[in-house]
């Protein structure tokens, strides 16, 4: 059954409450760029992508996700378990011995919803471009969706993975861009500037869609779905989505220093002081 924005809104808030109640168990994780990027995960399982349950690893005729950052992982397994694919139960195994819930997605543990295994970064665009290529040579009609971080493309491979996606006009692919400015070592300015994105990806043949409120809901699915439209015209679709790493919780909010690090206790308890629920569905 399809969610209310005003649910979706409440869905955020305790998908935002998993995800510190998982890195905090284990005290490791990545908390940071995983609060985030909450509104898109909400948005894209609860409004835009056409998918189906049971999950299947092929999805033939439903739209694909792949995480190409994997190391915010908290925030796809949260979203998974609460719209189904998974017991929500399951997420306390997060990061622990024989856990499907590893650190970074892998497919080896089976995990209903996890296609790829995204430890290592800057290849999930290749994957997906596969992918869709091979949608469109099956006569599937969907699309394929990817997150990618910012910092993230500072790496080679996703500019041959831009370069060949205009070249072959794959356009049945909306890769988003995580743009929080923050990455492990500071700003990514300081680290290696990507300077003018926006321009850079319309030069390399993109159609180049950009929502500077990535935190606000309805903004977030908006911009998806107008990607949407934009599909099937010879063009793959980027959108940059500048979001605030660690929103939600004040002492987190704008800082590289969440990238990797769990709350202590006192720190989750003002946390989820914050991601106020009258009634959470914690785990």
């Amino acid at each position: 059954m399809s969610k209310s924005i005003e649910e979706l809104k409440s869905l955020t808030t305790q998908i935002r409450r998993d995800i510190l109640r998982m890195v905090h168990a284990v005290n490791s994780g990545h908390p940071g760029g995983s609060l985030g990027c909450t509104e898109f995960f909400t948005a894209l399982y609860g409004k835009v992508m056409n998918y189906k349950l049971p999950f299947t690893m092929k999805g033939k005729n439903e739209d694909h996700f792949y995480l190409s950052n994997g190391h915010i992982s908290p925030v796809f397994y949260s979203t998974l378990a609460r719209f189904g694919f998974f017991p929500v139960d399951e997420l306390k195994t997060f990061r622990k011995l024989d856990s499907r819930l590893q650190g970074h997605p892998t497919t080896h543990e089976g995990l209903p919803g996890i296609r790829v295994a995204s430890g290592s970064l800057g290849q999930g665009l290749s994957v997906a471009l596969g992918v869709a290529q091979g949608k469109k040579l099956d006569g599937d009609n969907s699309l394929v969706y990817t997150l990618q971080g910012d910092g993230e493309l500072q790496e080679g491979q996703n500019w041959e993975a831009f370069m060949y996606a205009a070249s072959k006009k794959v356009d049945n692919i909306i890769s988003t861009i995580d743009y929080n400015g923050q990455q492990i070592d500071g700003s990514t300015e300081n680290v290696l500037s990507l300077g003018n994105l926006h321009a850079k990806l319309e030069a390399f043949g993109w159609m180049v869609l950009e929502e500077k409120n990535g935190n606000d809901l309805e903004a977030v699915i908006a911009i998806l779905e107008k990607a949407k439209t934009e599909t099937g015209k010879g063009k793959p679709i980027a959108i940059i989505l500048h979001t605030i790493m660690g929103n939600g919780v004040d002492y987190m909010m704008g800082t590289h220093a969440w990238h990797g690090k769990a709350p202590n206790d006192e720190q989750l308890d003002t946390a989820f002081k914050q991601l106020y629920l009258e009634a959470p569905a914690d785990y």
